[in-house]
């Protein structure tokens, strides 16, 4: 199974087709490097995370391949686990013709449903009430809360629930003092974000201005030790 998919990635290579399609590609600067997905062998945990790195080089650097090409360029990316079995029952389906798929997308949606479904949800859930912030810059919390918010299915009050609880306790309490309260998860982000870069930038001010103190009280000490006979 694994050969056919191989012998029809390296015919898309070398078709005349492909070498019009690769000049193309070039002509809309294609060559930009793009990471290729991890195997995936079925592990709910990562059915999403493989379906969105697909889903951009596929974007970036296959634009002009046919459906077919997509799916058989995704399939030789699945390997190993539970995916075996699967991929040649779609592989079987496709060449009798039993299934098409008009899009990649679709595709995609479909392997996303039957190796995520509600288990990766759970997975997704576990991860985000772990999920805190310690020492990381509230940008790179807020994306990191992104990336895993996605998928869990916490909307609006429970999700802005999680990220109160993630965020580090300083940053908490000042904005749950506000005299207006935030009402989205989207507001939280902004004002959670810009309240963590001024303190940093604060921080950053007074050390700067300690360290400026501290060279103005060694310099009488250096001019005295100079003094003395």
């Amino acid at each position: 199974m694994q050969a056919q998919i191989q012998a029809l990635l390296a015919a898309m290579g070398g078709a005349t087709g492909g070498a019009e399609r690769g000049a193309a590609e070039v002509s809309r600067g294609y060559q930009m490097e793009v990471a290729k997905p991890a195997i995936f062998s079925g592990e709910a945990g990562k059915v999403g995370e493989f379906v969105t790195t697909c889903r951009l080089y596929l974007r970036m650097k296959m634009r002009e391949a046919t459906v077919e090409e997509q799916v058989f360029w995704v399939l030789s990316h699945a390997q190993g686990g539970s995916v075996d079995v699967w991929k040649e029952n779609v592989m079987e389906e496709l060449e009798s013709e039993e299934i098409e798929y008009k899009t990649v997308e679709e595709f995609l949606m479909t392997l996303k449903k039957e190796f995520g479904g509600g288990e990766e949800e759970l997975v997704k859930v576990a991860e985000l009430r772990k999920l805190e912030q310690e020492g990381r810059t509230m940008e790179e919390f807020v994306q990191e809360f992104k990336r895993v918010a996605r998928g869990s299915g916490y909307k609006r009050r429970p999700l802005v629930e999680e990220f109160k609880r993630g965020i580090n306790g300083g940053i908490r309490r000042k904005l749950m003092e506000l005299e207006n309260p935030l009402t989205s998860i989207e507001q939280w982000y902004r004002r959670a974000i810009a309240l963590d870069r001024n303190w940093r930038e604060n921080r950053k001010e007074e050390e700067r201005l300690r360290e400026k103190k501290e060279q103005g009280e060694e310099a009488p000490k250096q001019e005295q030790k100079q003094s003395l006979p």
